[in-house]
């Protein structure tokens, strides 16, 4: 472990090591639903691990409303992982010898709640997620996507501020995985928690996101919207992860909406949460723009027909302005 005045990259040259993250500096908002993504070996659940220092960082800071979390003790650090995150793994590691109910109220248990209460409690994250009158039931009768609902359960059950998911849903189905993001965007709108997201799946990172981080080799490549991300990749590592996302489908008319651009009379009012394929039909029937509306009724811009069938076909920064 390295001194906090230690040159880092001076002592990793001197040991022959190779570090698994450097130079990997950002800050998430309360509330905010930010989604790491990269391939495998890039970094990004070596990452995870370090912000609940279930890895421990070897210099740097970790900061939780100011305080660095690198200066408190193992059993503080334990505590607050108990109260303060909740984190949920590809692995379900659910408990094989308790029911779906025991293993929710489980981390209730070690924080020494009274039996009725965490029950209450367990009873009440169980049916959050779906999962009414499974309480019975053990983890080996249930479904992948159905145990899962219970780990999300589980992490939630003690109220945390902050929640980690890392590649939760890499080991379902499709249609099971679709329907597990329906779920965490579900409680997301309920719950309005602060989310730390791991992911190897671009379209799962659109769906999810506010903001996003790709990262590459240990460091971080590009962080913005996805819409950003995608209009104007910093370089051909970013642009690769996009080449597959259906532009139409997750481009919304409020990414595009200049607020400097005309708008004609005559030209429909749409919600800047307009896919930009729900605009099409508009501009094959003759219109030549949009009227973008912010969510409070007011004037976002305008947004040509032009410009969003550049975006659509092209989307790159310049081809799409």
């Amino acid at each position: 472990q390295l001194a906090r005045n230690d040159d880092p990259s001076d002592l990793l040259a001197a040991h022959r090591l190779i570090p698994a993250l450097r130079d990997v500096s950002f800050s998430v908002a309360e509330g905010e639903s930010f989604v790491i993504m990269g391939l495998s070996g890039s970094g990004k659940s070596t990452l995870l691990r370090c912000l609940s220092r279930l890895i421990e960082p070897s210099f740097g800071d970790l900061r939780l409303d100011g305080r660095d979390l690198l200066t408190i003790t193992r059993r503080e650090m334990i505590e607050l992982r108990r109260t303060a995150m909740g984190m949920v793994f590809q692995n379900f590691g659910l408990l094989q010898h308790l029911t779906v109910l025991e293993n929710v109220a489980f981390p209730l248990r070690v924080r020494g709640v009274a039996p009725e209460a965490r029950a209450r409690t367990a009873q009440k994250m169980v049916e959050m997620v779906g999962l009414a009158r499974r309480e019975s039931a053990m983890p080996r009768e249930l479904s992948g996507g159905q145990q899962q609902r219970v780990g999300i359960a589980r992490s939630l059950a003690g109220n945390p501020s902050l929640w980690f998911l890392d590649e939760p849903f890499s080991a379902l189905d499709p249609l099971i995985r679709r329907e597990m993001q329906d779920e965490v965007l579900r409680l997301q709108k309920m719950l309005r928690k602060t989310i730390v997201f791991v992911t190897h799946d671009i379209q799962e990172a659109f769906r999810l996101a506010d903001r996003m981080m790709v990262m590459h080799n240990g460091r971080i490549v590009q962080i913005g919207r996805p819409a950003e991300l995608l209009l104007s990749p910093v370089d051909d590592y970013v642009a690769s992860f996009m080449e597959d996302v259906p532009r139409g489908k997750v481009l919304k008319a409020g990414d595009l909406a200049d607020p400097g651009t005309d708008v004609a009379a005559d030209w429909p009012t749409v919600s800047a949460a307009a896919p930009l394929e729900s605009l099409l039909p508009m501009f094959v029937a003759g219109r030549r723009g949009v009227a973008v509306t912010t969510p409070d009724g007011g004037l976002a811009g305008g947004l040509s027909a032009e410009k969003v069938m550049r975006a659509v076909a092209f989307g790159a920064g310049s081809d799409a302005g």
